[in-house]
């Protein structure tokens, strides 16, 4: 083959059997990740400096929030603008080949984050802009997922944009939009918010006055020819409506040219450039003179866009959103088109060896998760394929990338090809007893679900009656979880989703007008249908296929939710409900056409994308701030309903993952969790005690009653619902330095105040996202104000400080041991360990945005070193080391869980077969503190490790008054794990059969040991 050849397809394809058959992962599995928030105050430079002290930590693969171009000012990037540049925020092309050439210079990957569900839409997004140009004309019309016949007929070929603050007609004529010219385009204003005027529609402007410029000017005048043939250039243009795709080219192209023929006559000509300019301050009106805005009205009116107020949005907006967030618009990544422009910028990376992984957000969002994940697969194959054909030389152009990536597709569904050569995560929030769907080409999930059962350890089942009684009589309330869940299902889908719905319900019901068995359902009733169908629905979504394929794990979901939805119905004729399954499942009548079928299937394929955004709103964003028993189980992933679990749980989570999904993340924190795994584990501790719980709210209550403020409507604010939310973040999150023995809070403290800010914010968000008395739509000032009234006075109260201080110190200590446990944990158990930024010490973070403030990496670089520099000093260092971070007065700065962290990582990066294909083996100890213990082993090819933690402390912590835990009982190995060991951060030997916990944790507060 010559030089710059492109070789065959088939040839090609061949390549790519071959090298799977060889080796089915061309991009390895990372043995452990560190998670970064980029932005513009923490961007690529700022990454890469941190990289030697992660290296130090033996973390293996940097794992980032999304790089590619955000809306300015992002916090956290998942407002993508431009799937093909790079976040110039976060230094550009420069500073990112610096973070990959510090990360290569230490044999470190990259996982990055990818957004393939949404974009932010606003005036930096230059294919929305287009799109509110041109409606569906526009060349990218095809990427964003709107509705362009929706049920309001007004709406049609339009798109309804809810930004204004108040009505249309009142913004309209207080002249707060204002029409603008820029060159030779037309622009809206609305405050910072753009708009782009219509190709077709700029006549009206120029025309306006028209006759009489020509009588001042001439008819013959080459300017005012020039815009009259301008004018009659653009009412030429296909109309919005029009997509046929030749004319589509021609409209993006005309349109433009006149935009520089305008500019050019306004440059050219002073009286066209006053007459234009003139016409455009008509335009805008005269405040306090409502008829002089009709024209800028008219114009509006023929826009593809329709400003709205914002409170419109949940009921008539016609684009789909990410969950409710109307800045974010979905995108049709389904169309191969749509795939190709948003994946090329990532797929060269990944080509370029700059990233080896995606952790992809919000799947479940998405038209169809297994088949994007198998075109994600398909497209990293065929982009390995190229870089190997042009490191020999030849030439591999788009063409045959993506006709290499189809034949990969088509392979990798027919089981042909080894499913996951990518190492792919996906963000799949699992439901109680869900599982991942296996035909997802992926190697796991971001690991919510081990965030559960891990915590679940730490609480304390044989108390959940107790807390259940306490919270009932604390609070007054009396529902249960799943209630709570389903009426919080209910008001998002009668509010915040409610255009959703009713998109839905229409097609829903034009489905039913098509058949004479069905046609007698009234809208309403099948409205109401579909509203109990989702409010009942138990997980997410379901995945049903395009071409009708049903899992037997969805039809199982259905047909519960049917049966819940018909149990709580209000719909006169059940039947109804069959009808509804019906469509879910794709069980079409025989004699449908292809267009009734189409139906059918767009039915079924939109209503699994609203039914993951309806639960996420009313359980991650309302409920978790409504049902608050115990506060540490409200949880991404969790289940508020389990109090607690047990090790035999926890077990079999790890043994599943090691068969099915050993590329998962072992997440403990994360950018969404909703609060920190040390303030997670330090609010579990209260399930020990409840009743000294229960004594604690008592008196805090007489205490802080004077706190409280009575309202006009006889409540009294903040309630105890509140109240208890506030307890217990208080207990979960105060700062160390106030719990150190003899430290008395100082509340005019400037470190206090700082906290106080945390905590107002925290409540704020808390009590909008509950929606009980205030929320973000309808915010209710004086609860608001009363609530924060409350938290101000009672965190200057020095009755009642001085004796949360001492109960939170107390609490903290067994949360400590908790974290510890979490650390060794995640790093001995099937999956991938992940450690969220700044977490390596205790971090008392709650929800986004507190938990992505700045981390101070130098402390703990400069912790790290001198740990490094102890640990060199020989073996009476390391356990002198050992004894002094252990200890109560040790523990709270936080070098025992930077130092265990440490070793797990390393070990990993060492060993990563150890961990992330070694068998598990459950252990189980004996004697009285048998129930204080969770202990396993993985072993893979005569290597072995032991992991033993405790759990459930505070009482053994209590019993110790203060001095050491007095553990009693063993853990027994069976014979193939016997031998000797060493602990992994104490260095002691440990000789194999039967482990006193005592020796066990004697140095150290949980046990790695390390054999073979």
């Amino acid at each position: 083959m010559e030089e710059g050849e492109q070789p065959a397809l088939e040839a090609l394809l061949e390549e790519v059997r071959a090298e799977l058959s060889r080796n089915p992962r061309l991009f390895p599995r990372p043995a452990s990740t560190y998670r970064l928030q980029l932005h513009a105050g923490f961007g690529f430079d700022a990454a890469a400096a941190q990289v030697p002290y992660l290296h130090a930590l033996g973390v293996t693969h940097l794992y980032l929030s999304p790089i590619l171009a955000a809306a300015p000012g992002s916090k956290h990037g998942y407002d993508v603008v431009d799937h093909g540049r790079l976040n110039p925020e976060l230094g550009g092309e420069a500073a990112y080949e610096r973070l990959c050439a510090a990360l290569a210079e230490r044999g470190m990957g990259q996982l990055v984050d990818f957004v393939p569900n949404h974009m932010g839409v606003g005036p930096e997004n230059r294919f929305w802009m287009e799109v509110l140009e041109n409606g569906p004309s526009s060349e990218h019309a095809r990427l964003f997922d709107v509705d362009w016949r929706p049920v309001k007929g007004e709406l049609e070929n339009k798109v309804l944009v809810p930004i204004l603050g108040d009505q249309y007609g009142k913004v309209l004529e207080r002249g707060e939009l204002k029409l603008s010219r820029e060159g030779g385009a037309l622009w809206l204003g609305y405050y910072e918010h753009r708009f782009p005027i219509a190709p077709r529609q700029v006549p009206q402007v120029l025309r306006h006055g028209l006759p009489e410029l020509k009588e001042r000017l001439g008819a013959t005048n080459e300017h005012v020819q020039e815009l009259e043939s301008l004018c009659t250039a653009l009412e030429k243009l296909a109309p919005r409506s029009e997509t046929d795709p030749r004319l589509v080219e021609e409209r993006a192209r005309e349109k433009e040219v006149a935009k520089r023929r305008l500019a050019a006559l306004c440059e050219a000509s002073p009286e066209l450039r006053e007459f234009v300019d003139g016409n455009v301050r008509t335009f805008n009106g005269t405040p306090g003179e409502p008829r002089s805005f009709d024209l800028l009205d008219k114009l509006l009116d023929a826009q593809a866009f329709r400003l709205a107020h914002w409170r419109v949005a949940g009921e008539e907006i016609n684009y789909r959103r990410f969950f409710d967030v109307n800045a974010l618009a979905a995108i049709r990544m389904e169309d191969p088109q749509v795939f190709d422009e948003a994946h090329r910028l990532t797929m060269a990376l990944l080509r370029q060896g700059r990233i080896s992984g995606l952790r992809i957000d919000h799947p479940d969002g998405l038209y169809d998760p297994p088949a994007y994940f198998r075109a994600l697969q398909a497209r990293a194959v065929a982009e390995r394929a190229r870089a190997r054909a042009e490191a020999r030389g030849e030439r591999v152009d788009d063409a045959a990338v993506l006709a290499l990536a189809e034949r990969v597709g088509d392979e990798l569904a027919q089981g042909a090809l080894p499913p996951r050569p990518l190492y792919v995560v996906a963000e799949k929030i699992l439901m109680a007893g869900e599982q991942m769907p296996p035909d997802w080409a992926v190697d796991g999930a971001t690991g919510y679900e081990f965030v559960a059962a891990a915590n679940g350890l730490f609480v304390d089942p044989a108390h959940g009656r107790a807390f259940t009684e306490l919270y009932t009589r604390y609070t007054g309330r009396r529902e249960d979880f799943r209630e709570v869940a389903w009426q919080r299902k209910k008001l998002v889908m009668s509010s915040s989703m409610a255009s959703e719905i009713n998109m839905l319900a229409h097609r829903l019901n034009r489905i039913s007008e098509s058949d004479r068995r069905t046609r007698d359902f009234t809208l309403n009733d099948l409205t109401r249908a579909l509203v109990e169908y989702v409010a009942a629905f138990p997980v997410y979504r379901t995945y049903v296929t395009p071409d009708g394929r049903v899992s037997d794990r969805d039809r199982a979901y259905v047909d519960a939710a049917i049966a819940r939805a018909r149990r709580r119905s209000p719909v006169t004729d059940p039947s109804i409900y069959d009808f509804v399954r019906d469509a879910v499942l794709l069980r079409m009548p025989e004699e449908l056409t292809t267009a009734e079928r189409a139906l059918w299937r767009e039915f079924a394929m939109k209503l699994q994308q609203v039914t993951g955004p309806v639960t996420a709103k009313a359980i991650e964003d309302t409920a978790f701030y409504v049902y608050l028993r115990l506060a540490s189980l409200n949880e991404v992933g969790g289940e508020p309903r389990d109090f607690g679990a047990s090790p035999s749980a926890f077990h079999d989570l790890c043994a599943g993952r090691r068969a099915r999904w050993p590329g998962s993340l072992n997440a403990t924190s994360t950018h969404d969790t909703k609060r920190s795994e040390d303030v997670r584990v330090r609010i579990d501790a209260l399930s020990e005690i409840p009743a000294e719980w229960r004594g604690r709210l008592a008196l805090w209550g007489r205490l802080n009653r004077r706190h409280e403020r009575e309202l006009e409507d006889g409540l009294r604010a903040p309630d105890r619902n509140d109240q208890l939310l506030v307890y217990q973040t208080l207990v979960g999150s105060l700062p160390d330095e106030a719990l150190a023995p003899g430290a008395r809070i100082d509340p005019a403290a400037a470190g206090w105040q700082a906290y106080r800010a945390r905590i107002l914010a925290y409540l704020e968000k808390a009590l909008r996202e509950a929606k009980l008395h205030t929320s973000w739509t309808s915010v209710n000032a004086e609860y608001e104000a009363a609530a924060r009234g409350f938290v101000e006075g009672i965190l200057a109260h020095r009755p009642f400080l001085d004796d949360l201080a001492p109960f939170a110190a107390r609490v903290a200590q067994a949360g400590r041991l908790s974290s510890l446990a979490q650390v060794a944990l995640k790093c001995a158990a099937p999956g991938v360990c992940d450690v969220y930024q700044g977490c390596e010490l205790w971090d008392l973070s709650l929800v986004d945005p507190d938990n992505r403030r700045p981390v101070d990496f130098a402390r703990r670089a400069g912790l790290l070193d001198a740990i490094d520099r102890r640990l060199a000093e020989g073996p009476e260092a390391r356990a002198a080391l050992a004894r002094e971070v252990s200890s109560p007065e040790g523990l709270r700065d936080g070098r025992a869980k930077l130092w265990l962290l440490r070793e797990g990582l390393r070990l990993r990066r060492e060993a990563p077969e150890l961990f992330l294909e070694g068998t598990y083996l459950p252990l189980e100890a004996r004697g009285r503190d048998a129930g204080h213990l969770v202990a396993f082993a993985r072993t893979h090819r005569g290597r072995r490790l032991l992991c033993a933690v405790p759990r459930l402390t505070l009482s053994l912590l209590d019993a110790a008054a203060g001095g050491p835990i007095a553990w009693e009982g063993e853990l027994p190995l069976p014979p193939e794990l016997a031998g000797r060991y060493q602990d992994l951060v104490t260095g002691e030997p440990r000789e194999g059969g039967p482990l006193a916990l005592s020796a066990l944790f004697g140095s150290f507060p949980v046990a790695l040991l390390v054999g073979g």
